[in-house]
């Protein structure tokens, strides 16, 4: 199948998580400037969530770009990825305004670990329908980084419920080691 559709769909499942999420920044109750500062945590939240989107957007980019084709176990793969990030807004919202209380600072960790988990399983799929020698597996490699952030999601989850801010400091950390994408998979094949 023509990877195109996936393309479209995925790209504005992207534009309305984002929109979503920027629709869900609340306008200060009034007009002062601690008004505005009670929004720092609530503002935080949707920088970060913004970021690891676009860290996403990004990666799904460079992995589609690579790939030739999709079918149909790539679909779901595919939809599988789109829904954990599709709750992205939901974690935001409720840890923003509960940004020291552990169960949503955990939430939001179980909310990346499992894209998380769908992105992996999308490259997986995506490498089996290329086979082991494509530029695809070659640029993916190992997936040293996936499997680090997922050791990383799993230790800042229960990390919420004794030290919260170094549970936030885990999923900065992630969002840092994610934001330059592989420049292999941009090179032309050869």
């Amino acid at each position: 199948m023509n990877k195109g559709r996936l393309e479209a769909f995925s790209d504005g499942v992207f534009a309305i998580i984002i929109t979503i999420m920027v629709l869900d920044l609340r306008v200060p109750s009034g007009p002062s400037l601690e008004a505005l500062r009670s929004m720092v945590p609530v503002f935080l939240s949707y920088v970060l969530s913004f970021v690891y989107v676009g860290i996403y957007w990004n990666n799904h980019h460079h992995l589609l770009h690579a790939s030739e084709r999709v079918s149909g176990p790539i679909l779901w793969a595919n939809l599988h990825l789109l829904f954990w990030l599709s709750l992205a807004p939901f974690a935001t919202r409720w840890v923003g305004e509960n940004y020291n209380a552990p169960w949503p600072i955990a939430l939001y960790g179980v909310m990346l670990l499992l894209a998380g988990v769908a992105y992996f399983i999308l490259t997986k799929a995506l490498v089996a329908h290329h086979g082991a020698s494509s530029r695809l597996a070659t640029s993916i490699g190992k997936d040293r980084k996936g499997l680090a952030s997922v050791i990383i999601y799993v230790i800042a989850i229960p990390l919420a419920f004794v030290w919260p801010k170094a549970a936030y400091g885990c999923y900065v950390f992630v969002a840092l080691m994610w934001l330059a994408p592989d420049r292999r998979i941009e090179k032309p094949a050869t």
